[in-house]
């Protein structure tokens, strides 16, 4: 049997493996041809933007970071203060790396396209795949030192819930203020852009051009490499605070290494992914890197084989097909090396069970997001038909998509949460091992995350390259690349924030049954004077959010829309191509709003619950969190799917249906569009790290709380 010890040493030592990947892709990535003049100055407009947001996101985050963990220390531990400072190092520096490397890959890709569809995909997902592991990497790293230095005494694994709540502070405010940068200058873009002046996308003309391309990596690399590094560190620490309480002090110490061990195969898995889509294109028809005699090894070159199939040709599926099966492959590698972990640890096969439960259902999820916004499937094609009717109805069908998208991740994750619970109560016949056993399969839905989000941090880097493409007037053919690798991506994000949105679900169950037993709460009644009230408030919390992020997006994009015209009326020679537009000050705007409008939604996910604990008590804390989980998925869920199929939607008529480019159908779809920005860039994928952050607060002060104001 594994001792907690161990595995932790495990999961650093694989830790430290992905930073060594990291730095050797990130030389690989930054090795390749940056293409033109014209292609390298618009890619360093880009990188300074990016960088100047980034950095002052950070110092705003920062006078944040600083005020909690002082008020952690004082009413606190000074331990759990410790945890959270690394916890929100750890989660920016995997998002600022993941940025610095994704605006310096978008040229690359460009250069890339130039030379081939396959070239292009490949550069564009080792950027991504950086990412990927950054994210796995630091996360592991900071939990398992953290763990080391307080001598793995499960008694101390509540400060490192401080961890978790660090690295969800910066997700949220990143997550937040990265999606009201990226989204105002996109929809103040193509609201001027495409809309009045029926120029095309990226069009160097344009004033918010760079603004949009800048808030790509802001909004959907380092915020959702933030998000994610959250979601992975959550999931990590509810499965081992849970696994502590469980069995005797022996077989606590397997259960608390248990998904440490999960995570640390799951980082193996990801490489032999990643490898899938990145290996050099001449060795696919050579020995591979593992021995083919091996079944490893012939399973390696076949699903290398199947990715080399993409060609000049490819269509849609093709290329979803080939980054499907990366993931696949991690998948069934996890599966294989988590049995023999299992084994290893001395738990109960059915643990084992509940792990491929976890994968099934992320795979599940990630499907039935597929179906609703890739372009080759019924939902988004009935979109791309209502636009023939005008806006309006472009946006009624658009919604009912994005709400007709929520029963199958629904069903999915309600099946996964009873499987599991059933196979934890059949494993040690109580319900602390059910509930340990859902922690565990949330574990075991992210344990390929190095590969999963390498497919998601991919598609910012091919949207920014289809913009370098236009504004430095490569070929059309260059530009039907970029386009190819963009409705990828749209579809791949969209796949991303469904398993990121899923995951949060499991992961805050646990958090939540690890709060119930941290404030000592016996049992909840739903009839009891403060649960009701409790529920009611939670469920309206996502709502609240949303409508105060959506808001913070209109109110920007307003200001772009009227700086992008007051420049098109007074720059000689602009839409004619002989007058240069004023590109920083779209930046600054875009810069001004998001760090203004992030701070009072981002606190409110951490000032409510502490307000509803101290006034109503904990068991309306409790409820509260129950009402945020349930309304916060299905909210999360519809705006991420309505606004990647209205986005998907544009893309298809752009290939030249209904009129293509232009045409009143067009224009149609472009609303459709900038409606689904905010919805699938800004509040959607903010939800999930608001239900999370909620209730590792709860956990991070449950001692803290009490009966409240109103005790009956």
């Amino acid at each position: 049997m594994f001792q907690a010890t161990a595995s932790v040493i495990i999961a650093l030592l694989m830790g430290i493996t992905g930073v060594g990947f990291v730095l050797w892709q990130t030389r690989r990535v930054l090795s390749y041809d940056q293409g033109n003049p014209a292609m390298r100055k618009i890619a360093a407009a880009i990188q300074e933007g990016a960088s100047a947001f980034l950095s002052r996101e950070y110092r705003v985050i920062g006078i944040f970071v600083v005020i909690v963990a002082t008020i952690i220390s004082w009413f606190l531990q000074w331990q759990t203060a410790f945890c959270f400072v690394v916890g929100a190092i750890a989660s920016a520096g995997a998002g600022y790396l993941g940025m610095y490397v994704a605006v310096r890959a978008n040229v690359r890709t460009a250069a890339a396209a130039s030379r081939g569809l396959h070239e292009g995909l490949r550069v564009a997902f080792g950027s991504g795949a950086i990412m990927g592991m950054a994210v796995v990497s630091f996360s592991l790293i900071g939990m398992t030192v953290l763990y080391l230095v307080f001598n793995g005494n499960p008694a101390q694994l509540t400060y490192i819930t401080g961890f978790g709540f660090g690295a969800s502070s910066i997700a949220l405010f990143a997550r937040v203020g990265g999606g009201i940068y990226t989204k105002a200058a996109d929809v103040g873009a193509d609201l001027v852009g495409k809309v009045e002046k029926g120029i095309p996308e990226d069009d160097p003309r344009n004033p918010a051009v760079i603004a949009d391309n800048v808030g790509d990596n802001v909004g959907d690399v380092a915020g959702m490499g933030a998000d994610l590094f959250e979601s992975y560190s959550g999931s990590i620490i509810a499965a081992a605070t849970l696994g502590a309480a469980l069995g005797t002090p022996q077989t606590a110490a397997a259960f608390i290494g248990l998904p440490f061990l999960v995570a640390a195969v799951g980082v193996i898995s990801s490489l032999f992914g990643i490898y899938m889509v990145i290996g050099e294109e001449q060795d696919v028809t050579k020995a591979s890197t593992f021995s083919d005699s091996t079944a490893l090894g012939r399973a390696v070159l076949f699903l290398r084989k199947q990715v080399a199939k993409i060609n000049e040709d490819a269509s849609l599926e093709d290329l979803l097909t080939a980054l499907r099966r990366s993931v696949w492959g991690a998948s069934v590698v996890v599966l294989g090396l988590t049995l023999l972990t299992v084994i290893a640890s001395g738990v109960s096969i059915n643990y084992w069970l509940v792990i491929l439960v976890g994968l099934i259902a992320g795979n599940g999820i990630a499907y039935a997001t597929e179906y609703y916004t890739s372009y080759t499937e019924k939902p988004t094609l009935g979109i791309a038909d209502a636009t023939q009717t005008g806006a309006a109805t472009t946006i009624i069908q658009g919604l009912a998509v994005g709400m007709m998208s929520t029963v199958l991740p629904v069903l999915i994750v309600a099946v996964a949460i009873l499987l599991s619970i059933w196979l934890g109560f059949k494993a040690d016949g109580t319900i602390a091992a059910g509930l340990y056993a859902v922690a565990v399969a949330g574990v075991g839905m992210l344990s390929t995350l190095g590969v999963t989000l390498a497919t998601d941090a991919y598609g910012p880097v091919a949207d920014n390259a289809g913009g370098i493409a236009e504004m430095s007037h490569l070929s059309s053919e260059v530009r039907q690349r970029t386009d190819a690798l963009d409705s990828l991506g749209n579809t791949t994000a969209a796949t991303g924030k469904g398993f990121a949105i899923g995951s949060a679900i499991l992961t805050a169950l646990a958090l939540l049954a690890a709060y119930v037993t941290a404030a000592k709460i016996d049992n909840l009644n739903i009839l009891g004077p403060t649960m009701l009230p409790g529920i009611l408030i939670g469920a309206m919390m996502p709502y609240l959010f949303s409508a105060l992020t959506m808001m913070a997006v209109g109110k920007a994009a307003h200001e772009i829309v009227f700086e992008v015209r007051r420049q098109f009326n007074v720059i000689p020679g602009l839409m004619e191509g002989t007058g240069e537009p004023d590109y920083k000050t779209c930046i600054a705007i875009s810069t001004e709003s998001a760090l203004r409008e992030m701070i009072v939604p981002g606190s409110l996910a951490v000032v409510v619950p502490l307000v509803v604990g101290f006034v109503l008590g904990k068991e309306a804390l409790a409820g509260l969190l129950v009402g945020t989980m349930s309304s916060g998925f299905l909210l999360a869920v519809m705006m991420a799917n309505a606004g990647g199929a209205w986005d998907n939607a544009k893309k298809w008529i752009e290939t030249g249906q209904f009129g293509g480019k232009g045409s009143d159908a067009h224009k149609a779809a472009v609303v459709g569009d900038t409606v689904g920005d905010p919805f699938k860039d800004t509040s959607g994928p903010s939800l999930n790290i608001l239900i999370k952050l909620m209730t590792i607060v709860s956990l991070v002060f449950a001692t803290s709380f009490g009966s409240g104001w109103f005790s009956f």
